[in-house]
């Protein structure tokens, strides 16, 4: 019998790896596929990717020779049912063997039936045994993260939690309020079953994501751009203070499910699709957030195909984009303009050496954060004043992602 859930996660896996296509684009065109099997589905994948070193180090003892790609990938997701989702052994070897038979590789159902019985045999042990931060790493970012790399690394195996930032004193209920303000509830939770989100009382935000626009400090009236905007939820915040909010997105698409949220949520902002780097608002502004382009390596919880789809050599690029991003926004301040450049990466390229050339080059200077705007986030602040999150922060409360923030004022 064909099973739908694993058949759409054979999908998702050969649009990563063979396709270098991102986990969320290849979700979006599943064919047809109900609710639960499609999130199901994703979650199988996502467990796969997030440990793939891991797992294809304890299927290795099994094989005597390197199987085709397209059998490895059913192999690693009966391994994951196995090994990291507490699948049934009989019904995780089953379901692979099924789909092997399913998916053209017939003559393989026997390879793929006889490696998971094996895997099975060992259970658990195969993976407690494996250094599985460090495998399941690629060697250029453990190498970039420092001393930090490990705890980053195992902060990774885990799947992330759900953050919302409200809209007003309206919360729904079961969240756990985190010193920053956001309100946070289990990996899985769908933020669409929950209480007031029809209404627009909440946006999906994780709480790194929502400190550089509280960090902007946005006062009701004032002028505010808010570059490479998409999704929205920076947007949503400084719109939720009362200033007149630009958001600025040059992929069009992307500027409509910001303008979606904005509308769920009842909040006014004008929207416009242009590049951010060579825009220009009307009159000078009270401030701009800049949310720049990055490798999203601080989102590796929420996307752990990231790993498998940068390079080394993504950097240079993205680098050379953001201080054209950086160079933009501060034409658009007015003296005094207040500057918040950020970035969901963890690599110090794109974080504290972009806030230095900034300092160099433009005329900025340095606003430092002080401790008691980043509540409960002390060892987050840097020796320049700066921000810099990693998953590896709040450990008891489910961590957060990788952010980096720095902020200026206009000479």
């Amino acid at each position: 019998m064909t099973d739908p859930t694993r058949q759409a996660a054979l999908a998702l896996l050969t649009a990563v790896l063979d396709r270098h296509r991102t986990l969320d684009a290849a979700l979006e065109a599943l064919p047809s596929l109900a609710t639960r099997d499609r999130a199901a589905a994703h979650r199988l994948a996502a467990a796969v990717l997030r440990r793939l070193g891991s797992l294809d180090a304890a299927l290795e003892p099994f094989l005597a020779k390197a199987p085709p790609t397209a059998v490895r990938h059913v192999l690693r997701l009966g391994a994951a049912g196995l090994l990291l989702l507490a699948t049934p052994p009989h019904a995780a070897v089953a379901t692979a063997v099924a789909l092997a038979r399913a998916s053209g590789l017939a003559p393989f159902a026997g390879l793929v039936n006889a490696v998971l019985r094996r895997l099975a045999a060992e259970g658990t042990a195969a993976l407690a045994a494996l250094d599985g931060p460090r495998r399941d790493t690629p060697s250029w970012l453990w190498a970039s993260w420092g001393t930090d790399a490990r705890a980053i690394a195992q902060a990774h195996q885990r799947e992330a939690p759900l953050d919302l930032s409200l809209k007003g004193d309206a919360a729904p209920p079961g969240g756990v309020p985190l010193p920053t303000g956001s309100l946070r509830f289990p990996p899985g939770t769908r933020p669409a079953e929950l209480a007031g989100f029809a209404e627009g009382a909440f946006w999906v935000q994780d709480a790194a994501a929502a400190l550089p626009a509280r960090l902007l400090s946005p006062v009701a009236g004032e002028r505010i751009a808010d570059l490479c905007a998409a999704p929205g939820g920076k947007t949503a915040q400084l719109a939720a203070a009362g200033a007149a909010v630009t958001a600025v997105e040059r992929d069009p698409a992307r500027l409509g499910r910001l303008r979606e949220t904005l509308a769920r949520l009842r909040l006014a902002a004008t929207t416009v699709a242009a590049d951010a780097t060579t825009w220009r608002p009307e009159a000078p502004l009270d401030a701009v957030l800049l949310d720049a382009p990055c490798s999203a390596t601080g989102t590796i919880r929420r996307h752990p195909d990231v790993p498998y789809l940068k390079r080394p050599r993504d950097i240079a690029a993205l680098t050379e984009q953001q201080d054209r991003l950086l160079d933009a926004a501060c034409a658009m301040l007015r003296p005094g303009g207040r500057l918040i450049y950020a970035v969901c990466s963890l690599q110090p390229e794109e974080g504290a050496a972009r806030a230095e050339a900034a300092l160099a080059r433009l005329p900025l200077h340095a606003a430092p954060v002080r401790p008691g705007e980043i509540p409960g986030l002390a060892p987050a602040l840097t020796d320049a004043g700066c921000v810099r999150t990693t998953p590896a922060l709040w450990p008891e409360l489910g961590g957060m992602d990788g952010f980096f923030i720095a902020r200026f004022t206009k000479t």
